[in-house]
């Protein structure tokens, strides 16, 4: 079903289920507007039908508005049934951002920080495509290095004088 205009300014986006209201968070669960993929790196854009999104009242700001109006945005990604990742991506993802993902490997995003629930998907689909892309970047391999031999007779040198320092401190033997 197509949601073309409605009274909170959602255009084109395809209903997959209607969740009766007065379930917890209920409302429509929708796909992202067709035609945008969210970019992630230059190599990788997320398949815009892999993305859901759940709407419920927010506890945010928004004054009578808030017992309204549905504006809370739950992004839903399913990590381990993506056709747009590759197997090693999927254990970056969920190995990187394992608090964030269920049992069975849906990522969860919720942005209530706006007004408008339009604000909202676009901080979550921001938030989404940040820690995607923060958890995919490859680690630089740590180089080892050798403490030289300069600061290690500093350092020793250093821990003689105190030792030194230390056992000035001492009572004076009565046999001197």
């Amino acid at each position: 079903m197509r949601i073309r205009n409605s009274e909170f300014g959602i255009r084109n986006f395809i209903a997959i289920r209607t969740i009766p209201p007065a379930h917890p968070g209920g409302g429509f669960l929708l796909r992202y507007p067709e035609g945008v993929m969210p970019r992630i790196n230059d190599h990788l854009t997320i398949d815009d039908e892999e993305l859901r999104f759940e709407f419920a009242r927010s506890s945010g700001p928004g004054g009578q508005n808030v017992n309204k109006v549905e504006t809370k945005v739950r992004l839903l990604f399913d990590v381990r049934s993506s056709r747009s990742l590759s197997p090693h991506q999927k254990a970056l993802i969920e190995e990187r951002l394992n608090t964030r993902i269920t049992k069975k490997g849906v990522l969860f995003i919720t942005s209530q920080r706006h007004r408008s629930r339009e604000a909202n998907r676009k901080a979550t689909i921001e938030r989404f495509t940040d820690l995607l892309s923060e958890a995919l970047t490859e680690d630089e391999p740590r180089r080892k290095t050798r403490v030289s031999r300069t600061q290690k007779k500093r350092r020793l040198d250093s821990k003689r004088r105190h030792a030194n320092k230390k056992a000035m401190r001492g009572k004076p033997d009565e046999g001197e």
